[in-house]
């Protein structure tokens, strides 16, 4: 059995940027992006969380 995982690319880890090289204010900048980010992810898995308890509901 083909496992569709399989036929999908692997995806490449983003590179990382040099933080030595970054001053303060890109660090800071570059945190307060992540912090949007996680943010973001939060509110997707609460979503997700919502959904995954409706469906376990409607199948027991």
């Amino acid at each position: 059995m083909i496992d569709s995982d399989d036929l999908e690319p692997k995806r490449k880890a983003p590179e990382q940027p040099n933080f030595e090289t970054m001053s303060i204010e890109e660090l800071g900048d570059h945190i307060a992006q992540l912090e949007e980010i996680i943010a973001k992810v939060r509110e997707i898995i609460a979503a997700k969380t919502v959904a995954r308890g409706s469906a376990d509901a409607v199948f027991k």
